[in-house]
């Protein structure tokens, strides 16, 4: 009988903003030993509109030639960065009991923290409003609409070159107001019961979800039995997880940077999975 391999994944690379730790691909090699397939779990790049075209397009061969040529076989799930970069909004696993999902659909605005939260808002209920009344009751159609209006919103900082101009504008863009940490607190603070309505609403089978998005890396056990899993991100100061799924089991493991390069580090929590499930993957 042959053996499931290893799946890795992980989330939230940000490659080629300056606010990513991640400054070469390479970097990411000791993450690939032993694995038999990579999944990305949105926002590994910026592929929206900007203001630096040339940088977008040459980050976004960069990540293909890097992975196609250099890691394990690799899926893409997209993100709110990232919205038309990969054909799959999520992934599930073992038998769908583990859901792959970035986590901007967890909310309304996609980033509650952002001052474009309003915008996003409007543009979503207005999208919302031209589908037929059943239709946002479908995940997928859901997930659509995001990456579309995702997608309308241009790159601002994250592009930029000049790291003067890019510290003042990530300021300006991220810190400023003050009061917009209360909003990401918030937001960490409710990512999991988010998470919980959004699998009973959509997904009721799923025994796991793991996300990214929100930068805050975790693991929650729901009352309803649904652990929670944020893996994080490459951006300062939380760092990130990896989740490493088998046919038995799924283990969180945080990601060490040690001389330069990322690693597997310590098991954070560790969870059976039913040795009789299917291993196999289904996609929207």
């Amino acid at each position: 009988m042959n053996v499931p391999p290893l799946i890795r994944i992980f989330s939230d690379l940000h490659f080629g903003d300056r606010a990513s730790s991640l400054q070469r691909l390479d970097q990411l090699r000791p993450l690939f030993d032993g694995v038999g397939r990579l999944v990305l779990n949105g926002d590994t790049l910026d592929t929206r509109p900007g203001p630096a075209p040339e940088h977008t397009a040459a980050t976004r061969a960069e990540v293909s030639r890097f992975f196609a040529a250099s890691a394990p076989p690799t899926t893409f799930v997209t993100g709110n960065h990232d919205p038309e970069f990969a054909p799959d909004d999520f992934l599930t696993f073992a038998a769908d009991a583990v859901l792959v999902i970035h986590g901007d659909i967890l909310f309304d605005n996609i980033v509650p923290w952002s001052n474009d939260a309003p915008r996003l808002a409007a543009m979503i209920a207005a999208e919302f409003a031209r589908l037929p009344p059943a239709a946002p009751d479908r995940l997928e159609t859901r997930l659509g609409v995001l990456r579309r209006v995702a997608f309308a919103l241009p790159q601002r900082h994250h592009s930029e070159r000049r790291q003067l101009r890019y510290l003042l504008h990530y300021l300006a863009d991220t810190v400023w107001p003050p009061s917009r940490f209360l909003k990401v607190i918030d937001a960490w603070r409710t990512t999991p019961t988010r998470a919980e309505n959004l699998v009973r609403r959509h997904r009721p089978g799923t025994r796991f979800i793991v996300t990214g998005h929100t930068h805050y890396p975790g693991v929650w056990r729901r009352p309803s039995g649904l652990v929670v899993v944020n893996t994080g991100s490459f951006c300062l100061p939380l760092g990130a997880c990896c989740v490493d799924l088998t046919a038995s089991a799924l283990t969180v493991r945080r990601i060490e940077r040690r001389g330069g390069t990322y690693h597997p580090g310590r098991t954070v929590a560790a969870f059976p999975l039913a040795p009789s499930a299917d291993f196999g993957t289904t996609a929207p």
